[in-house]
């Protein structure tokens, strides 16, 4: 009997594990926008609260929920996810030149980050469908191709570059994890080279400034090289072991823009120093193994194409955003998850954290 009490409690505290490198994240992260709210306003500090609460709700709630349940939705969450996209057009929120903010009674949300996780629903029914489970062929593609096609010409003419990019990135990790013929993986290879340089010519100048300019900032110091400078300076500014919460100047003089959202890791830095980004990174870089070995151990076709897509979106925001503000890739505006300010992407993070330990519980108790 003792040696069965063991083994299940090894089994929780092995599913759970996941669920402490979230809090690690997470009480890291409210530290970190604590102090950037000395400079932005206390009201985003509680407002980011707030917002990890309602996660934590409805993230419970699907933890207590069979995911099974949501694979009979998963098409109409889906096309929900696209009209709230398409809401955006008539009825969006401009803020610095993109509308991707929906707003009502003082709050706003971002429908690309919902639309991420209703594609991931949407897919993983796709797979978990298919007759037989196996490499996928040519014709299975197409399906998943237009599925994202449609979000991903909604969100490039906001413009939010970072957003289609993760979602043909999701459909990319996916299909590559469960297998692709020779004959469709070519096919994928051609339709996205042919993507990249069609793309190119729809860029609008600025975008194209700002794909150009992370290879050389300095071309453009103050323009389209200004963010990623400032990034890079409070970053190494910060040394082994920063200069302390609250007391980064990069941010505190207003010389590093968007501190609280897309460049938060850059604040992180100067503050936390080097010993700090290493230690999130690490929590980052656990939770995810801990995502991938959910996806692996999943007993159907539908939880492990679920866990899979959720872990393909968070690896994503992960290293575009990292990369980002260590000038490795373009500045596209990409939240770091449980660290960048912003309802829309918190709760979408917290209800895919619960949608992994449902498929966790699910596995372990029900073996279904």
């Amino acid at each position: 009997m003792l040696a069965g009490c063991s083994t299940a409690v090894k089994g929780w505290l092995k599913d759970f594990s996941g669920l402490f490198y979230v809090l690690g994240l997470l009480i890291i992260g409210l530290i970190n926008l604590w102090s950037a709210s000395n400079t932005v306003g206390i009201t985003l500090f509680t407002k980011q609260i707030l917002w990890v609460l309602i996660g934590s709700a409805l993230g419970l709630w699907c933890y207590l929920t069979d995911y099974k349940q949501f694979e009979a939705f998963a098409y109409y969450l889906y096309f929900g996810g696209v009209v709230l996209l398409g809401l955006l057009y008539p009825f969006g929120v401009e803020i610095e030149g993109a509308k991707r903010w929906l707003g009502f009674a003082g709050f706003y949300i971002q429908p690309s980050e919902f639309a991420k996780l209703s594609l991931i629903l949407a897919l993983a029914r796709y797979f978990s469908k298919r007759p037989v489970q196996g490499d996928l062929n040519l014709s299975e593609l197409g399906l998943p191709i237009l599925m994202v096609l449609l979000p991903f010409c909604l969100v490039a003419f906001q413009p939010d570059l970072g957003t289609g990019l993760v979602l043909v990135g999701i459909l990319g990790i996916v299909t590559l994890w469960i297998g692709v013929e020779k004959r469709a993986l070519l096919f994928l290879g051609v339709l996205t080279t042919v993507g990249c340089v069609g793309g190119w010519f729809l860029l609008k100048d600025y975008q194209k400034q700002r794909i150009i300019s992370f290879l050389d900032p300095w071309r453009d110091p103050l323009g389209t090289g200004y963010h990623l400078i400032q990034s890079k300076i409070a970053i190494g500014s910060g040394g082994l072991w920063g200069k302390g919460i609250c007391l980064g100047t990069q941010a505190r003089l207003g010389f590093l823009p968007e501190y609280h959202t897309d460049f938060v890791f850059a604040l992180l830095g100067e503050e936390w120093g080097f010993a700090g980004t290493v230690v999130v990174i690490l929590l980052f870089l656990g939770f995810l193994l801990w995502a991938f070995e959910t996806a692996q151990k999943a007993k159907d076709p539908f939880g492990r194409s679920l866990a899979m897509g959720i872990t393909s979106l968070f690896l994503l925001h992960v290293i575009i955003n990292i990369g980002m503000a260590l000038g490795l890739l373009p500045v596209v505006g990409l939240p770091l998850p449980f660290f960048s300010y912003g309802g829309s992407c918190m709760v979408v993070s917290l209800v895919a954290v619960g949608l992994l330990l449902s498929i966790r519980k699910r596995r372990r108790f029900f073996g279904t």
